[in-house]
């Protein structure tokens, strides 16, 4: 199959892709896949099978009650929630009548393997390979989020465990672990919210490596703390590591954190030293018994398919200033670092769209000057 080409490849049609699609679209950028010569084109390249993004793969008994806020996508005001309704139907409902209204120009399932330079220019083309063939392209704008990249920590006896062990984005519901001791470890919004409805039918233990900080207050993703962001996005600019949003907010005590702490569940154990067979070695040395682990450990960004453009430092972080990377300014990643959230996603997508068709612009007014 034969190169297609686009000015603009966005990988990833979650919060801060759908956004980018919407602002490209606005300032005049058309479909690649309709108009495959036009002058200013782009294309969404999205792993799943449907509209949703991480959303549709939400444990079924998240519901929309419980979800931390979501900022709405651009110029389209959610419907009304129910609060009951899982989250992993709403979302993905309200994420395809968008696309449905702005007609994006989105091929899916798409997995994208690898972004390459084709050339040492610095205003040469990209090279994005697919399992569905290549493109070529101007820029890439990276929304691909975290869901398929979780973070897995290595403790010793781990292959020895017999228990199941599982990580956040496997999990389904409790009813899989009824009448069992489940060591639950993170210190995360998610580990919160499963210690919640795991104690319900379940003997849980909870494990962190930090003691956890619970903030008084409701948590409203459009208001999140200045000074907050500043710090995310001081340690993105710095090429620092980033973790979650929550990781420099701290835990709110919501009403289903209330509900676990009234079960005991919020009774926060140092980590422990290893696991054995049928259970785990505690910090003092002594054991405990359990029939699963969930780890609830969070995830890190999804970049491995950016690796042949070396866009990581030695800290094994990209340095970014906004959304643009330092060492590729072809390259914008949003959805990342300061821009998790989803109001920062939303910013992020226009952020990244007005900074490339400034630097497309400059490119096309210098190769007519030349």
């Amino acid at each position: 199959m034969a190169d297609r080409t686009a000015t603009i490849v966005v990988i990833g049609a979650g919060q801060a892709g759908l956004s980018a699609g919407h602002h490209l679209q606005r300032r005049g950028y058309l479909s690649a896949i309709q108009h495959p010569h036009a002058e200013r084109s782009f294309v969404m390249l999205d792993a799943d099978a449907a509209p949703g993004g991480a959303w549709q793969h939400r444990w079924e008994s998240l519901r929309m009650a419980t979800v931390n806020g979501i900022f709405d996508l651009p110029g389209f005001e959610q419907p009304p929630a129910d609060p009951a309704e899982p989250s992993r139907t709403a979302v993905p409902r309200y994420f395809a009548a968008f696309e449905r209204e702005r007609q994006l120009p989105i091929l899916r399932p798409v997995i994208v393997t690898a972004v390459e330079r084709t050339d040492d220019e610095p205003d040469g083309e990209l090279l994005v390979t697919t399992a569905d063939g290549t493109w070529r392209t101007r820029a890439v704008i990276n929304a691909s989020g975290t869901w398929n990249s979780p973070r897995l920590p290595v403790y010793p006896g781990a292959d020895a465990f017999r228990g199941r062990q599982l990580h956040t984005r496997d999990y389904v519901s409790a009813d899989a672990f009824r009448g069992q001791r489940v060591a639950v470890v993170g210190g995360g919004i998610s580990a919160v919210q499963l210690l919640e409805e795991l104690s319900a039918v379940t003997d849980t233990r909870w494990y962190t490596r930090r003691e956890p900080v619970f903030l008084e207050g409701d948590f409203e993703p459009e208001t999140i703390g200045r000074d907050v962001i500043e710090r995310v996005t001081a340690d993105a600019e710095a090429g620092r590591p980033t973790g979650s949003v929550v990781s420099y907010t701290g835990l709110l005590w919501t009403d289903y954190a209330r509900r676990a702490e009234a079960r005991g569940a919020l009774e926060r154990r140092p980590m422990f030293l290893a696991l054995e067979p049928h259970g785990v070695r505690e910090a003092d040395g002594s054991f405990t018994s359990v029939d699963a682990i969930l780890w609830a450990t969070g995830f890190t960004a999804n970049l491995a398919h950016l690796d042949p453009l070396s866009l990581r430092n030695e800290l094994g972080a990209v340095q970014v200033r906004g959304t643009r990377v330092v060492v590729e300014p072809r390259v914008h990643l949003i959805g990342f670092g300061p821009s998790q959230s989803t109001v920062g996603a939303n910013r992020a997508g226009r952020a990244a769209v007005a900074e490339l068709d400034r630097l497309l612009g400059r490119e096309r007014v210098l190769a007519a000057s030349a």
